[in-house]
Formats: structure tokens, sequence, C-alpha cells
């Protein structure tokens, strides 16, 4: 481990001592700047740096404990992340959590709560303020060749992922948190009445996908923020650049117990927090399968939690582009290869489903077919490559499953190979499917896998229906046209179609502070992450009325004789 990260222990639970005064005056967060992409272009610094810690990284097996309050936790029992385009090479073994592990998790973050909650919202911002400038500066290599190595994200992905979009939450929550404390009632002449935003009472846990290590980075710190304690299980498949966003945050600054990190068991370790008494919150980012199954168990067992727990959930996507006869071809079908393919179309808001008139369908087949031809696929160190690997032989498998049924009852138009001996390698692919309730129009795949509706031109009204109705999900779509009259058309037929919709560009890539990202329907609880929406979900508000001058007498003056 290199010595610029400094390993916690015993030694780094601070002893709790008598609060200082609070400074005078009234603090305020640096008004928040969204984080610029480097390029990464031959014979820049931050190539060389990123290489270099590449070379470091897949050169060593690091060892991943639990951490408990500050304290690391070995149990013994391990599992391994590999390099998903290179699944022979082991970087890193992880520390399974027990049930017992759990509960302590639990414990700790209680015991932090009674110091953390009362801190004022400036040192906790302050903390995240330091992280954001760890990661954007020393930090920055550290997490962009991990989300590499560990989930086969090429540089430009890594870096509008762990670098910029992670240090935007932690700019951009601590600014919207402020504005959120100084909205207050008004108060009338002797009477100040006032709003506290508390933090939840209890512990909230955060489960965290593979796909993104910023949402690994949001979901515990964000509630955290707003005076929260948090039981953390990132996704197995991501340990690598979990583990080192919780050491940055320690090196920011971050208390022992505020943010615990467990891993393993799923379902133990999620049926082990949802049955505690002190569940104050869940922030979710995974399958809508899953999240529905913790809603039901949550319902079920109301009567044991302390207080109403606080959903708050970001699920799956059958994202969409629909396109106008008057769309302009080009832009459109790098939209298609843009939207479906990056990051192999293991984005929750990646293009899936894309619906072409037929006058200009033969011009974007072609022209994205062109594009396709072009990809170069494989080791993400390779920084030629636009793809990498799927994520784990799961993914590798069930994708394969949908390239058959594609062969079978669909005609694909260009990619459809799979070969997972070294990585797990599945080709950029486009499927023309003439049925518009076609299985690949309507299931979500998560994978490089795009499938058209070629629809007469005629039938543009019509086909703004079908897109609405085709999938229960609403997360993102997107509408390519010139004519502005089409352009509000869609925007009203869809209205509900998606919780993030884009006017002639590929439906993904949502910048904090810019679009705030998440969906409705079976898309989640579109809480917004990244803006003020979803930290209003982390605090539970006390209202608090002083009376200066209080009455002497309960007698009213409509009382008095007549």
């Amino acid at each position: 481990m290199p010595e610029t990260f400094p390993r916690p222990g015993e030694d780094r639970v601070p002893p709790f001592s008598t609060p200082a005064a609070a400074p005078s005056g009234h603090r305020r967060v640096p008004p928040p700047v969204n984080e610029r992409v480097k390029a990464y272009a031959p014979g820049s610094p931050e190539k060389a740096e990123v290489k270099a810690r590449l070379r470091q990284m897949a050169g060593e097996t690091i060892e991943i404990p639990l951490v408990i309050g500050g304290r690391e936790v070995r149990t013994g029992e391990t599992a391994n992340t590999v390099m998903p385009h290179d699944h022979g090479h082991t970087v890193a073994r992880w520390h399974r959590a027990r049930r017992e592990d759990v509960e302590r998790a639990i414990a700790a973050a209680a015991q932090a709560h009674r110091d953390w909650s009362a801190w004022p919202l400036e040192d906790r911002a302050a903390i995240f303020l330091k992280a954001a400038e760890l990661l954007a500066t020393t930090w920055r290599p550290v997490l962009n060749a991990a989300t590499m190595l560990g989930q086969s994200k090429t540089i430009f992905q890594a870096e509008i992922d762990a670098a910029c979009e992670m240090a935007d939450f932690w700019r951009f929550n601590p600014f919207y948190a402020q504005q959120l404390y100084e909205e207050q009632p008004i108060s009338d002449r002797g009477v100040w009445n006032q709003l506290e935003y508390r933090p939840l009472e209890g512990f909230v846990y955060a489960i965290t996908p593979f796909n993104f290590t910023a949402i690994g980075g949001n979901l515990p710190t964000a509630p955290a923020l707003m005076g929260n304690t948090v039981l953390w299980k990132p996704a197995s498949s991501a340990m690598l650049s979990a583990w080192y966003t919780l050491r940055l945050l320690q090196e920011a600054g971050l208390p022992p117990g505020v943010i615990n990190l467990v891993a393993g068991d799923a379902a133990m370790i999620t049926e082990t927090a949802l049955s505690h008494r002190d569940l104050a919150g869940v922030h979710f980012t995974g399958s809508t399968s899953v999240f529905n199954s913790m809603w039901k168990t949550i319902g079920a067992g109301m009567s044991r939690y302390r207080s109403y727990p606080r959903i708050v959930g970001e699920t799956g996507g059958k994202d969409f582009i629909v396109a106008h006869p008057s769309a302009d071809a080009e832009a459109l079908a790098v939209a298609i290869v843009r939207g479906g393919f990056e990051y192999q179309g293991q984005k929750c808001s990646a293009a899936s489903r894309a619906y072409v008139p037929r006058s200009l369908w033969p011009d974007v087949r072609d022209r994205a077919v062109a594009m396709m031809r072009e990809i170069k696929m494989g080791d993400v160190t390779d920084f030629r490559n636009f793809m990498g690997a799927v994520i784990d032989a799961r993914a590798f498998e069930k994708i394969s499953e949908y390239l058959a049924e594609a062969k079978r009852s669909a005609k694909i138009v260009a990619g459809g190979g799979a070969r997972g001996e070294k990585g797990w390698f599945i080709e950029p692919t486009l499927v023309e499917a003439e049925d518009p309730g076609h299985r690949l129009l309507c299931e979500e795949i998560f994978g490089p896998v795009l499938t058209t509706h070629v629809y007469d031109d005629a039938r543009w009204a019509e086909t703004l229906q079908v897109v609405d109705s085709t999938s229960p999900y609403a997360l993102t779509g997107s509408v390519f046209a010139q004519d502005r009259r089409a352009v509000r058309e869609a925007s009203s037929a869809l209205r509900h179609a998606a919780g993030n919709f884009y006017v002639n560009d590929k439906p993904t890539g949502a910048v904090v502070g810019q679009q705030p990202f998440g969906g409705a329907r079976a898309s989640g609880t579109n809480d917004k992450a990244g803006s003020k929406l979803n930290l209003v979900r982390w605090v539970s508000a006390r209202t608090i009325k002083e009376t200066f001058a209080p009455p002497r007498d309960y007698k009213y003056p409509f009382m008095a004789e007549e």
C-alpha cells in the first residue's frame, strides 16, 4: 500500500472533548463549480500519471477489510475482485461480513451518531469539500485507475465518473444543504419561527452498484452530510474503487463510525439491516426487483421501526431515443453509438431502444454501422479502445442470451459476437425489430445491445404512444427533431416516460448541478441525486416557535360584556 494512504487503526479513533465555541459570523459554503474533464491526450501529464498508477495497481493484489467504527475487520472469509477484461487477474481480496459484523457496524453507526449529528453543517461540509479537492488532485489517478481495472471503464468513462462526478457531488451537495438550511418560515411580531433540519433518528443503509464509482461515493455521503450515520454495502464487483473512496474520505477527516463499510452476502446484510429497529432510511441504486423486494420487506415490518424509514431508490431503465422525420441523421447516429455502447451499455441511462422513421433509417443505419466497425474493444489500459468488458460472467451470460434471441426472432444489423475466454467481451450490437412489442424493445438488458424499430413517417404520433407504453421504466429518453413542433409533441406525449429528457442529444451524461438525475415508474423514486431534492430526504424538520411576550390571561377580547 503506498505510504500516501494512511492505514486506519486504533489510533485513528479520537477522544471526544468539550466542544469549542463556534466561530462568530455566518460561514458560507464556496459556490460550486463542475470539475473539468481532463483530456488524457498523448504526452499529457495526466496520462503519464494514470498510466503509472495502472501499472502499480495491476501488479499488486490488495486486501480489503470491513471498516466498522473506523477499525479494520478481517473475517478470514474472502472473495476476489478480478479485472473484467482479464478475469484471470485478481487485483484485490476482500473480506466478507458475518451477521455479527453487520450488527456491530449498526452499533458503531449509533455511537457515532451522537456526536456527528450535533456538528454544525459547515464542519461536516468541510470534510466533503476537502475530499473533493483531494480527489481532483492527488487521488485522481488512484480512483480512476481503480475504476478502470475493477470495473473495466476506459479512461474517459472513469474520468467523468470517478473523478469529475464524484468531486461534483462533494462540492454541490454542501451548497444545496446550505440552501436548504436557509429556507426558514416567516415570523410575525413578537414571535420567532424556525425550522431545524434534524438528521434522521437511526442509521441509513446505502446500497451502491458496480457501474458508477460516483454513486458509490454519493449514496453514503449525501445522508452523512446531513448528519446521519451510514451502513454502506458496495457491489462486490466494485470493491476496489469503494475501498479507495473510503480511504480518501478518511484522509479528508471523516470521523470513525460515520460510514461503516460491510461487504458480502447481499441477502444477509440487507435482512439484518432491514430488520433493525433503528433503520431510518435506505439509499439505493440497483435493480428494480431488488428495490421492490426491499420496499415490501420494510412495508411488512413497519411496526418494528422507531420511525417510518425513508426509501430512496434509482433502479432500472429501458431508455429510448425517438427520432422525428426532421431529425439530423448524423447526430442521431452518433447518439445511438455513444448512448448505446459507451461503458458497454452498462449505464442506467444507456440508450437501449430507438424509434427511427423509415425515411431516415437507411442513412442512420449506415452511419451507425460505419462507426461501430471502427470501434475497438479490449483492455482498457490501452487508451485506443472505446469499450472494455462487461462486469462479470453472469452479465456476460445474460447478454449472450439476448443476442441469441435477437438472432432467432429479429435482425442483427451489426455486431452480435461474444467472447468470454480472457475477458467478458460483448460486441456493440445493433438490432432491428419489426414488432414494437419485441422482447428486446421491452426488457432491460444492461449491455451493449440497442434495438431499433423502424416506423412509417406518417405514424409519428402513434409511435410516441408506443414509446410511452412499451416499457415499465421511466428513467431517461431523448427526442431528435429539427421541427420544433415535433419537439413539443414529444415532450408532451412523453412527459412521464423519462425523469431525464434530452432534446437532440443522447440520453446519457447527466452532470451534477446541471441535469439532476432520477426517474419514476419502475425506475425509482425520482429523488434526483446531486440536488437539494435528494438532501431533503435525509432530514426530519422540527418547527420551533418562540414567543417573546406570552399572554398572561386566558380570555379573548370577544368575551367582553356586550
